[in-house]
């Protein structure tokens, strides 16, 4: 198990705002590394809009992806993370220690709305995806605390309109 360090996300000038630059491909790549993505991959507005979306199309590895940009839930933002730098202030190694084994990321960039692609159809607010955004506003209400007067009141409703 490691920590997460978001000290540098609490000033966003110190880390890059990659907000309209993060994609969620319905792929697997495997690499780990630079690249120059922006060469290769080259995402075009379309002219269709579909519940209020615009969508876009792009092509990678010669086939066809349809997606749209959505922006991430109010009050949540997203981080791209990478492990934290083993070196001190003076650019020397840190002395080895218990977080050798319980590595420690930080942020190395933000954002606040991400697109996602599709093979062979359109986006919609019926893909998967989108729908696990729905996820926050389940976990919101119930990690909600419940207040006495809420208690009280379902109990003398008989708990038919309240629950």
């Amino acid at each position: 198990m490691g920590t997460i360090d978001l000290r540098a996300a609490a000033d966003g000038n110190l880390i890059a705002d990659l907000s309209s630059q993060v994609h969620q491909l319905p792929c697997c790549i495997r690499f780990d590394g630079p690249a120059e993505v922006s060469h290769y991959f080259k995402p075009n507005s379309s002219e269709v809009e579909i519940d209020g979306v615009r969508t876009e199309e792009a092509h990678f590895r010669g086939r066809k992806l349809q997606g749209a940009t959505i922006s991430l839930p109010s009050g949540y933002s997203g981080f791209v993370l990478g492990q934290a730098s083993n070196l001190n202030a003076n650019g020397k190694r840190k002395a080895s220690s218990i977080t050798d084994e319980n590595p420690c990321w930080e942020a190395k960039a933000k954002f606040d709305n991400l697109t996602y692609w599709n093979h062979d159809n359109l986006p919609s607010k019926d893909d998967t995806f989108v729908r696990s955004f729905h996820w926050f506003n389940i976990a919101e209400a119930l990690h909600k605390p419940v207040k006495v007067e809420d208690l009280v009141a379902a109990v003398s409703h008989g708990g038919k309109d309240q629950l």
